[in-house]
């Protein structure tokens, strides 16, 4: 598949902040300084940390579908190495300028070289032992096996964690731009996963569902596991 056009879905804004930190799993206060930045004090003098994640529109604060790609590789090493916003910026502007583009981490060209080199940039910033870098790559693929690509290079399709973010997860629930709005659906279906949890929590079991829907169990449960809040802190 591939997008083409000023229409393009994938930079539409779609996503109020607590909704995609809620597709990614991730807490609202992280992804909330990531896309609109975040005050802080030094020397007795409010600062701010600029943003690392560039909105499509900032004045509405709505995420494109290509900011949950952004978002979804940018926590694969927040997750397991506290990473700060500042160094996240500074590593992001060396990828920036070794590959002439304005918003590398959608590119293949990522995948390819691009995780060396973000890790390697990242060592210099926060003094990561070598332990700690070869432990990152792994981590980072995880997360990147949970994008489909287009003919462009460019992200299309983005399945979510529904379970401990590790490789080989279950690809059962789809973020796709094209279906659904771009809300979260099962794979091969136009389902959305917030339509299964809310007839769970009306007391409807995962085998009345499974029926109703023509899926299996296990597909069910993993709509419901996508629906989970996670804290926002």
């Amino acid at each position: 598949m591939t997008f083409t056009g000023k229409n393009d879905p994938r930079e539409t804004p779609s996503y109020v902040i607590p909704e995609a930190a809620q597709c990614l799993r991730m807490p609202i206060t992280t992804l909330r300084a990531w896309v609109l930045g975040q005050r802080y004090v030094s020397n007795g003098k409010q600062q701010i940390f600029k943003s690392v994640i560039r909105l499509p529109d900032k004045r509405e604060n709505l995420l494109s579908f290509n900011n949950l790609v952004e978002a979804h590789i940018l926590d694969s090493i927040r997750r397991d190495f506290g990473i700060k916003l500042q160094n996240v910026r500074r590593a992001i502007d060396y990828l920036k300028r070794e590959f002439s583009s304005d918003r590398p981490l959608l590119e293949q060209s990522f995948e390819m070289n691009g995780v060396d080199l973000f890790i390697s940039e990242y060592e210099k910033l926060v003094n990561v032992t070598q332990e700690g870098q070869t432990a990152m790559r792994p981590i980072i693929e995880s997360y990147l096996e949970r994008i489909d690509r287009g003919g462009d290079g460019f992200p299309v399709r983005l399945f979510p964690f529904t379970r401990r973010r590790e490789m080989g997860e279950p690809r059962t629930v789809v973020i796709d731009p094209a279906v659904s709005f771009g809300r979260p659906v099962l794979v091969g279906t136009g389902i959305p996963t917030s339509v299964i949890a809310e007839r769970c929590k009306a007391g409807e079991s995962i085998e009345e569902l499974a029926e109703d829907y023509k899926r299996g169990a296990s597909e069910i449960l993993e709509a419901i596991r996508c629906e989970l809040r996670v804290e926002a802190a």
